[in-house]
């Protein structure tokens, strides 16, 4: 490895099998195929170049044939096994990471909801290097008009921007800025169980993490 490189270790501590989807962002590489399956307990090494910036969720209840196609109940990306640069189908938990720029910037983030824990844990590096972490079960603790169910189960939870759409819970427009964007009663919920996680679009202060120079560990549950 270069010494600017990162290494991610992917871990599955759910009590069901995980499919992990990995989007690079514009203009950076594909790594660890878009996508790998997990079984629980299983964990799995994705090396990424220096610079490397990206996205990775859990993905839940999938199905796919032979040949990587198929579809996942939440966080399904294109039908895909292998992502192939297409992003999680929301509510999904996602671990953000942007590299050697010119340090390390990582979250873990519930802007587009929340479909299973989360957490990601620096290993090595300098700086502050705080774990990141949304280990709460927020499918239990889900408000009404945000939940995701299927056969009587919540499997996943809305952010209150795709539950409702409107500007002041999407950030957009009149309430495009930090200043005019609060916290909701909805972002509340996700704050109270995450505290460290992206609650909602300008949450920036509390929820972004540095270091440099450290592998990740990236665990689901």
């Amino acid at each position: 490895l270069g010494v600017d490189a990162a290494g991610f270790t992917l871990k599955n501590n759910c009590a069901y099998t995980v499919w992990a989807a990995i989007q690079p962002g514009a203009g950076k590489p594909m790594i660890g195929d878009g996508g790998l399956q997990l079984e629980p307990g299983r964990s799995a090494h994705v090396h990424a170049p220096a610079g490397w910036s990206g996205r990775m969720w859990p993905r839940r209840d999938c199905s796919f044939d032979s040949s990587g196609r198929g579809f996942c109940l939440t966080g399904d990306c294109g039908g895909l096994l292998q992502c192939a640069g297409a992003g999680g189908s929301p509510p999904v938990t996602l671990a953000e990471f942007t590299l050697d720029s010119p340090i390390d910037y990582y979250d873990v983030s519930l802007v587009d909801g929340y479909n299973a824990p989360v957490s990601v844990v620096p290993m090595g590096g300098a700086g502050s290097c705080r774990p990141v972490t949304c280990e709460s079960d927020l499918n239990r603790s889900c408000p009404g008009p945000l939940r995701v169910e299927r056969g009587g189960e919540v499997v996943a939870c809305k952010s209150a921007c795709m539950a409702f759409g409107t500007p002041a819970y999407c950030c957009t427009g009149e309430f495009a800025s930090p200043e005019a964007c609060r916290p909701t009663a909805y972002s509340r919920v996700f704050k109270k169980a995450c505290p460290t996680a992206y609650s909602y679009a300008y949450d920036d202060p509390t929820s972004i993490f540095m270091c440099r120079g450290a592998d990740y560990l990236i665990t689901f549950c």
